[in-house]
């Protein structure tokens, strides 16, 4: 099974549009909302290499990035690849 992990905030319309593309994809994801657990920002900057925006997205433990990232990697193919 796919292990996906989104760290978002809760004004966020990058956030949204990953979460409804990877719902498109029939995947469900564990959401960090740093708006509630503001003490989870180090651990998103420990394992996103510093980057401080939102959505930071990775899937089976790889930084994917942003949605930009996604939707790129959706627009490739890339993205069924990693999803199985």
């Amino acid at each position: 099974m796919t292990k996906i992990e989104i760290y978002t905030k809760n004004v966020c319309p990058y956030c949204t549009l990953a979460k409804r593309l990877l719902e498109s994809k029939g995947q469900t994801w564990e959401e960090i909302n740093l708006s509630t657990h503001p003490e989870r920002t180090d651990e998103m900057l420990e394992r996103c290499g510093g980057r401080m925006t939102v959505p930071e997205i990775l899937i089976n433990d790889k930084l994917i990035g942003g949605f930009d990232d996604l939707a790129e990697l959706n627009k490739s193919g890339e993205l069924d690849t990693l999803l199985g």
